[in-house]
């Protein structure tokens, strides 16, 4: 490490040390002040993560009408089929691009076309904090279309400034502790399913478990091969979970599934 970069680090802990009983956007802030002197980008995020219940907001650099999209849209349900939720959920750590997080037919899913496609994001690359327990922060940097994705050599220097960002992360929430909303009692039992099991989502729907874990993968953005992989079984097996899946719900498509997850989620959050 160069003497500049131990300097910058040492000046920046300090910082990060003082922000512990202030507002996130003041360690946020200081975050992305720094970081923008190494890479470009049009805006940053942190998200907290709790299984599959609602995610807590800790900074954003968005305009109002920005937010409305990337941060109220996103809470209200689309989050649970993003790449980056699962990977925190999953408990990865250090610096990721979307492109390697996410599923093989991710950019020609239902949730890419329906809510995704509306960031309006060349790309999205984070940097992911697993915390004590099963809690997890994300700290999002973002593309804009016009602005470009991520050349290699940006990627590969906040590759290496990894450890120092989850360091400081660490150091401004060594836990995920608080003030949310109260829960309510659906959520409270959201919560206490485990992570990695995400077919509890589909639970007012009567459908097998097996077919609960299908229609997650598919709304992910899985292909069928990818499917039988996660599952363990072979392709045919997918398609015949799928047409069952598809003539219980009366729906012919993936679009009609995933307008049957939006009621879901509508029906949550009334």
């Amino acid at each position: 490490m160069s003497a500049s970069r131990s300097d910058e680090y040492r000046r920046l802990a300090t910082l990060v040390a003082a922000t512990r009983e202030t507002s996130g956007d003041v360690f946020g802030q200081a975050m992305v002040d720094w970081l923008r002197q190494h890479v470009g980008f049009d805006h940053c995020v942190i998200f907290g993560y709790r299984g599959a219940a609602r995610p807590p907001l800790l900074f954003e650099t968005f305009t109002p009408a920005e937010s409305h999209v990337f941060v109220a849209l996103y809470q209200e349900g689309p989050y649970l089929l993003d790449p980056f939720h699962h990977a925190a959920v999953e408990r990865k750590e250090g610096f990721w691009r979307m492109r390697e997080l996410a599923p093989d037919r991710f950019y020609a899913s239902e949730y890419f076309r329906s809510y995704y496609s509306q960031t309006r994001l060349a790309e999205e690359v984070g940097f992911f904090v697993p915390l004590p327990g099963k809690d997890a922060l994300v700290l999002s940097l973002m593309r804009l279309s016009a602005s470009g994705p991520f050349g290699t050599a940006d990627a590969r220097l906040l590759r290496d400034m990894a450890p120092a960002v989850i360091s400081f992360i660490r150091l401004r929430w060594p836990t995920l502790s608080i003030e949310e909303p109260a829960e309510t009692k659906q959520d409270e039992e959201i919560t206490e399913v485990n992570e990695f099991d995400r077919a509890h989502i589909w639970k007012s729907l009567s459908l097998t478990p097996r077919e609960k874990h299908v229609v997650d993968l598919v709304l992910q953005g899985h292909s069928t091969e990818s499917i039988a992989r996660a599952m363990r079984i072979v392709p045919g097996t997918v398609k015949v979970h799928r047409r069952n899946i598809y003539r219980k719900l009366n729906i012919k498509s993936q679009a009609g599934l995933f307008a049957r997850f939006v009621e879901i989620i509508d029906a949550r959050i009334r």
